[in-house]
């Protein structure tokens, strides 16, 4: 079965991250891919090449008017004879499905990740595209998955076609991301921590949505508890650079505490040596990839209650409402306050929770499934 996949982008988001993970796992003896970038190759352009799946990009620059590349696309489209089409993102979910319509596509699959589309955190021009996109999901795709319930619902209550909705959430490599006591040993050794300190890390993109401030507020009633606490933020943008975290830190008493460590590639290793992981974030978020991979490597989470965060970390994690920084500091705080043994329990349990719910083979088969169907169909 031939599948041409198409999405906005192919930097190192959550949706572009996915479709890496759908496609190294992805029967390729039943499905041929093609992956378009309607942007650039990015970050993920080269991985996806090393998979020996073609990728390409159309290089458009913020105009969905752009004839050109929409007759390309569709040309690409052709040349290809999917019998499916599966967009990812807005931007390409509508770009694209109009495409494959064009290129006579039947079988045709939207993907919905995002959680929020108030006008405080969302671009006024992708509100438009929602807009548009909410009207065609009657008439252009076939069917509509949600990585989120809470995605489903914001989704559905704006106008999108609910009877074409399926919820498939995130999944994760639990032989990738695994509880690694050297890992535990070997990041404290190189941040010059004791062996006995505890880390919280905030692992994310330096972004209103992530809300860097309220966490460092709440870190600094934490560190008033547990002196030896210290504080790992990683993340693009979460730097020494970054004067604006320097002066919170600073001014919150907590700057000699907290370690700013920019963008990681060796993400697994630095999970694995949290305490605990937490998530601060404001909205935005439908299902954070961050909370999977630090639950198999068997870390609890503390997190607020956005998008589907409070269903993922179920009774393994901590959950406090957006925006409550005293309340996010009192989660981070039930879990630094049990005993080594009892956190490492409750770490396990996180990792069983994502084995039973969310291993990646197991999600991809979910995806697999609906090509099949639709396929069929």
């Amino acid at each position: 079965m031939r599948i041409v996949f198409i999405i906005t982008g192919l930097h190192t988001g959550g949706a572009e991250m996915m479709l890496l993970k759908v496609l190294t796992h992805l029967d390729r003896q039943r499905f041929q891919p093609l992956v378009i970038s309607l942007t650039s190759l990015g970050a993920l352009g080269a991985n996806i090449a090393a998979l020996n799946i073609p990728v390409q990009a159309l290089q458009l620059q913020g105009k969905l008017s752009d004839l050109a590349a929409l007759i390309r696309l569709v040309r690409l489209i052709k040349a290809f004879r999917p019998q499916l089409v599966h967009t990812w993102m807005y931007h390409a979910d509508l770009l694209g499905g109009l495409a494959a319509r064009l290129a006579g596509v039947k079988a045709i699959a939207w993907c919905i990740r995002n959680s929020t589309l108030d006008a405080h955190s969302t671009k006024r021009s992708t509100r438009l595209v929602v807009r548009v996109c909410a009207a065609l999901s009657h008439r252009i795709p076939t069917r509509i998955i949600s990585c989120s319930e809470q995605a489903r619902r914001i989704h559905t209550d704006i106008g999108y076609a609910a009877d074409k909705m399926t919820v498939i959430p995130n999944g994760f490599d639990l032989s990738r991301f695994q509880p690694d006591p050297a890992a535990y040993a070997s990041v404290r050794k190189e941040l010059g921590l004791p062996e006995d300190a505890l880390i919280v890390g905030l692992i994310g993109r330096y972004d209103p949505q992530k809300n860097h401030s309220g966490f460092l507020a709440a870190a600094s009633k934490i560190q008033a508890e547990f002196s030896h606490v210290h504080f790992v933020l990683a993340g693009k943008g979460v730097d020494h650079t970054n004067t604006a975290l320097i002066h919170a830190a600073t001014t919150a008493g907590i700057a000699a505490n907290c370690h700013w460590l920019g963008l990681r590639t060796d993400m697994p290793r630095l999970m694995a040596a949290l305490d605990v992981l937490a998530s601060a974030s404001l909205y935005g978020e439908a299902f954070p990839n961050v909370l999977g991979e630090a639950m198999a490597c068997g870390v609890p989470c503390a997190v607020t209650d956005v998008g589907d965060s409070a269903y993922i970390v179920g009774s393994t994690g901590q959950v406090a409402p957006a925006g409550d920084t005293a309340a996010l500091a009192a989660a981070i705080t039930a879990i630094l306050a049990l005993s080594a043994d009892d956190r490492h329990a409750l770490g396990q349990q996180a990792r069983q929770r994502v084995a039973e719910h969310f291993e990646i083979a197991a999600v991809v088969r979910q995806y697999e499934d609906v090509y099949k169907q639709l396929g069929a169909s």
